[in-house]
């Protein structure tokens, strides 16, 4: 149950939000268990285990958070800078996991079950730590953080979310326009079918009536996916360049990870729940009936609080300290690392998931 908590609370919370660093320097640790063990293709998996194995079961050994500031701590927090940093500090980190990336899978000589781990142990980081505060900075007025945010989504080649988060999602979310947010026994498999191409053509799309309406050439220095799809293209470049093939292909496995990742939180985050249609054809306001929340303390402080997503997209622009706990929220049983998995599971996840959905529409 929601609660306001003390302003020491969230003082200690404040060192709490560094828990993105667990995520952030475990792939360092894993080269290192490799060098010592002398057993590298084993180890390239600790970054996954780590993730999905710990994180869930500290997650419900710490267990829920569900204190919100007052007034008085709410404005405090609101005007702290290192909020805004710690979120900025992760474009240097992922530019630097991305080098060191490529150059251990080769230096390590990593097998090709050991390639694939690393890769995708770097893809989960650069799409829980990176796209997690590129989400969070593509949302804020200045255009340092903006620019920040587009940055990271760069780096896994989808910058499309940069414009078709902020101008689709968030306008027709918990709508049949929005394929972001998934329909009732809609598998996550084919979620992805649909929402992957989707999200591409809806980011270019919406970049280009932008432009359009505006009087400007959708195809001139203005459209801004074509200077990040250009940086992308030049991260491709620079790695095979610098490590060969090799690099290039961990560079596109990482990118691939990372985005498969995003999107299965959103899949998670709005699954079968739907904004009703009004009789004059609009829908009703996005409430915190529209996105599930999960309140556990360990996953949370890793992911900035994405995990409080009703209040984000109520306030899209509140910083994610700043974000509350709603009970009036539908409630996910684990956080998201576990609900990942999950979901990966369809008839288990249904098996779950659906009777939550019946019983919040039933008012229970």
């Amino acid at each position: 149950m929601s609660k306001t908590a003390s302003p020491a609370y969230f003082h200690l919370k404040k060192l709490g939000y560094l828990a993105f660093l667990l995520l952030a320097l475990m792939p360092y640790l894993s080269a290192l268990l490799g060098q010592y063990s002398h057993a590298p293709n084993l180890s390239a998996y600790l970054t996954l285990s780590f993730s999905f194995i710990l994180v869930p079961l500290l997650d419900h050994v710490l267990g829920h958070d569900s204190g919100n500031p007052d007034k008085t701590t709410e404005k405090k927090l609101s005007t702290e800078f290192y909020y805004e940093f710690i979120t900025s500090l992760c474009v240097p980190l992922q530019y630097l996991m991305l080098v060191f990336g490529a150059y251990y899978m080769i230096a390590a000589n990593l097998n090709i079950w050991g390639m694939l781990g690393w890769s995708a142990s770097i893809g989960l980081v650069n799409s829980s730590v990176g796209i997690t505060a590129a989400h969070e900075l593509i949302h804020k007025n200045s255009f340092h953080e903006r620019l920040a945010g587009g940055l990271l989504l760069a780096s896994v080649c989808y910058s499309t979310f940069k414009v078709e988060h902020i101008r689709g999602h968030h306008v027709w979310v918990g709508t049949c326009r929005d394929r972001t947010t998934a329909k009732y026994n809609q598998s996550v498999y084919k979620f992805l079918l649909g929402v992957l191409p989707f999200n591409f053509l809806s980011g270019w799309k919406l970049e280009w009536e932008r432009l359009v309406r505006r009087g400007f050439n959708p195809l001139g220095w203005r459209n801004e996916l074509i200077w990040w799809h250009t940086l992308s293209l030049v991260l491709a470049v620079a790695l095979a360049l610098l490590f060969g093939w090799l690099g290039l292909a961990f560079f596109i496995v990482q990118s691939a990870v990372a985005i498969i990742v995003l999107e299965i939180i959103n899949y998670v985050e709005h699954y079968g729940l739907a904004r009703k249609q009004l009789a004059n054809g609009l829908y009703e306001p996005v409430s915190q009936e529209h996105s599930w929340n999960s309140d556990f303390l360990l996953s949370n402080l890793m992911l900035f609080h994405l995990q409080r997503h009703s209040d984000h997209h109520q306030q899209s622009k509140k910083r994610f300290q700043l974000l509350l706990h709603h009970d009036t929220s539908p409630q996910l049983p684990s956080g998201y690392p576990a609900m990942i998995l999950l979901a990966l599971c369809p008839p288990l996840w249904f098996r779950i998931i659906n009777p939550k959905i019946k019983n919040a529409a039933a008012g229970g």
